[in-house]
């Protein structure tokens, strides 16, 4: 009787332990193992029927089709091809008739987005491969329209192959010099703050190359220090460490100034456009578009409020405006993305009307149409169909936090493609006859759906179901969203991450995550949330250890129109800081969250907005963490800064006043600093000169400082030791 007692005893505990499940690791958090499968890559082939991706060993090209969503071919594979022998490939450029791909390997990032790679030419024909240089690694190679020529940079100049020639190689400039001329790339701060890592084009012929040619000569130098450091050890640097230098121009210096050249591939005459431009302008972007005598070309004067794009013909050099979009404070940059060319129209987003809307222009600059007209915005362009008149886009219509696909037809009928309410990407077939469609919600990973244009669903590609069982056997507190209303009479959206054992009569302990930054969404219905993504998986790690977790989008954030996105203009950091404060004073009067042990982090602007709010002057935080966070927008580059800010020249007040530093008297709470000294973006100078101040104020804190590393301190167990110490911080602080 008594063994039978304790055998039901054990058992009774494994039921117990079984019920209760696992419990999460820090470290398998950061190793990424709680990732969900993607879908990622695909590209749409010119047929309209097909689609292609790289294996997920690296090894091969493979080619799908868009009405079954069955393989269909293979287009290049590492075992079989002739020629050169590469171990994966890292990436493929194809050839506009797809006869031939440009086989990517040995990439080496230089920032967010630039890289330079060897590649290689496939011809898909007769299986075999070519170097597509023999003098170094290239940038940004372009398959001309016709298909039988390849433009690339290295070493700041364009260099041009021709295929029919036998790959013979020339150079088409030779002014291009580090750190003082760059042709058809972009500088550091155009590639950061105008997402692009090209600016070089063909004309639809293929007889001209047209490209901004960048001066950087008068913009000042910035340099950090780099170490031997591990995992990589830059042995370099074993007896004396060196330095990295590089043009980055502040908010209020010279930036680049920037030009547009044409060059006549049969005569090799090089020609520089009429385009009237302020010398201190920008031009975002460049592209080709069907009439071989026009290249758009955009242009934004300094403040970053008046877009204009021209028709460049790059045999006159005339430049012909066809639309200006000139917008309250700024255009948006996520707007210069956006702008789509057709055969014949062209599609922009513009937020003109107060909301982010779209509207279709032939390529004369005539507006045909306003796509959109309503109290939410636009947030994806995918085109527009010539033969139908159909706009494909996505929109929030259901709400802030929700991305749905639509198309809007002729007539201005709008329809749903996407039915489940949460967050949807899609990736278009040439013709618009399927997508692609990536759906997910807060509580379910990503699904991938082949669907048709009507958006029935053909084939469903990836589920996520073994990430799902996964999670299964964890236990996991409740996601929700909520909504709050501050002491102002402002509402903000925000979402809550509460312990699975969450009593309502406990007092929790609270860490707000936040980013908060202009136009910036962390408060959305999908799986990609909180501070490591992955379903908010570090925010469920919390969790276990008793925290409440909650993000809440201050003013200046997205999706809510331009008023709520524009209102922190010149004041960055003022009102967002306040409505992080506000929303720490909401959760305090909860009867479930301890108001004495509410703490606050944030990453990049995350960290300058949690600094922010840590010395806002109310002192509800009892502790934060910054993590490269910027201090001072003086310290910051021209682009993001005066876009938002002006230069300090015309706003003195908005930089010296609201900043961490000129608050640094007011740090209230218990403060970690964390910072890698190889930050191109964000520099270690934030941290270095903000720790002084601190000192200077007689503030007591703490800070790390990582080893060569950049804006994302990645690396080695370098993010598991870097998530590690600030939760120990929080739990030293807050328990």
């Amino acid at each position: 009787m008594k063994r039978i007692s304790f055998m039901c005893a054990a058992l009774l505990a494994v039921t117990a332990q079984l019920l209760a499940g696992n419990k999460l690791d820090l470290q398998s958090i950061t190793k990424g193992e709680f990732r969900s499968e993607e879908f990622a890559e695909v590209r749409a082939a010119a047929d309209g029927d097909t689609y292609t991706q790289i294996s997920s060993d690296g090894k091969r090209i493979v080619r799908y089709s868009f009405k079954t969503g069955k393989q269909v071919g293979v287009l290049f594979d590492v075992n079989t091809v002739r020629g050169k022998k590469i171990e994966a490939v890292s990436g493929y450029v194809m050839s506009p008739d797809g006869r031939n791909i440009l086989i990517q390997t040995e990439k080496k990032p230089i920032y967010r987005r630039s890289f330079t790679a060897v590649y290689y030419i496939f011809n898909v024909q007769n299986n075999k491969m070519v170097p597509l240089s023999d003098g170094g690694p290239q940038q940004e190679p372009l398959f001309s329209p016709d298909g039988t020529q390849i433009a690339f940079v290295r070493g700041n100049n364009i260099h041009l192959v021709k295929l029919l020639y036998d790959n013979a190689e020339s150079q088409v400039t030779k002014d291009g010099k580090r750190n003082e001329i760059i042709n058809g790339i972009p500088d550091w701060v155009n590639e950061e703050e105008f997402g692009i890592s090209s600016s070089m084009v063909f004309t639809a012929d293929s007889r001209q190359l047209v490209w901004v040619r960048y001066d950087e000569s008068q913009v000042k130098e910035y340099s950090f220090q780099l170490f031997c450091g591990m995992n990589p050890a830059k042995d370099e640097f074993k007896a004396y460490p060196g330095f990295y230098t590089y043009k980055y121009p502040v908010a209020g210096e010279d930036n680049s100034k920037v030009s547009v050249l044409s060059f006549d591939i049969k005569s090799r005459q090089t020609r520089t456009m009429k385009l009237p431009l302020d010398a201190d302008g920008y031009i975002p972007r460049i592209v080709m578009t069907s009439d071989p005598a026009k290249v758009a070309v955009f242009t934004l004067n300094r403040r970053q409020d008046d877009l204009k794009i021209y028709m460049v013909n790059p045999l006159s050099t005339v430049c012909q405006l066809v639309i200006e979009d000139k917008v309250d404070k700024y255009v948006k940059e996520a707007n210069v993305q956006g702008v789509v060319f057709t055969d014949k129209h062209i599609l922009m987003p513009s937020d003109r009307d107060g909301y982010n809307h779209l509207y279709l222009y032939n390529q004369n600059g005539q507006l045909l149409r306003q796509i959109v007209n309503g109290q939410y915005e636009v947030t994806d362009v995918y085109g527009y169909d010539e033969s139908t008149g159909d706009v494909y886009y996505a929109a929030n219509q259901l709400g802030p936090h929700d991305k749905q696909v639509y198309v809007s037809r002729r007539n201005g009928k709008i329809e749903r493609l996407t039915q489940q309410a949460g967050y949807n990407n899609a990736v278009f077939s040439a013709g618009f006859k399927y997508f692609i469609n990536q759906w997910s919600d807060m509580n379910t990973p990503q699904v991938y759906t082949l669907n048709s244009n009507t958006g029935k669903v053909i084939e469903t590609l990836v589920d996520n179901k073994a990430l799902r069982d996964k999670l299964a056997g964890y236990t996991l507190g409740t996601k929700e969203l909520i909504k709050l209303t501050t002491s102002e009479g402002i509402e903000l959206n925000g979402w809550m991450v509460k312990p699975a054992s969450f009593n309502p009569d406990k007092e929790y302990p609270v860490i707000m995550y936040q980013y908060g930054g202009p136009g910036s969404q962390q408060v959305l219905n999908r799986w990609a949330i909180g501070m490591s993504g992955q379903g908010a998986v570090l925010e469920q790690f919390l969790a276990q250890q008793g925290y409440i977790c909650v993000c809440i989008d201050n003013r200046g954030t997205g999706g809510r129109g331009a008023e709520f996105e524009k209102c922190t203009y010149l004041r960055l950091g003022e009102l967002e800081a306040r409505d992080q404060v506000e929303a720490a004073l909401w959760l305090g009067k909860q009867t479930y969250v301890d108001a004495n042990r509410i703490g606050i982090w944030g990453w990049s602007y995350g960290g300058f907005n949690t600094l922010m709010s840590m010395s806002e002057g109310r002192g509800v935080f009892r502790a934060g963490v910054a993590i490269a966070p910027p201090v001072s927008w003086r310290f910051y580059d021209t682009v993001y800064t005066e876009r938002y800010m002006r230069t300090p020249r015309e706003n003195p007040s908005g930089y010296d006043e609201v900043c961490p530093i000129a608050r640094a008297g007011k740090l209230s709470g218990a403060l970690l600093l964390c910072h890698g000294m190889a930050d191109d973006n964000v520099h270690f100078r934030n941290t270095a000169e903000y720790s002084e101040a601190l000192v200077q104020a007689d503030k007591d804190f703490r800070e790390l400082i990582y080893t060569n590393r950049n804006h994302g301190i990645y690396g080695g167990n370098t993010r598991n030791h870097l998530f590690r110490q600030a939760l120990n911080f929080f739990n030293a602080e807050m328990k």
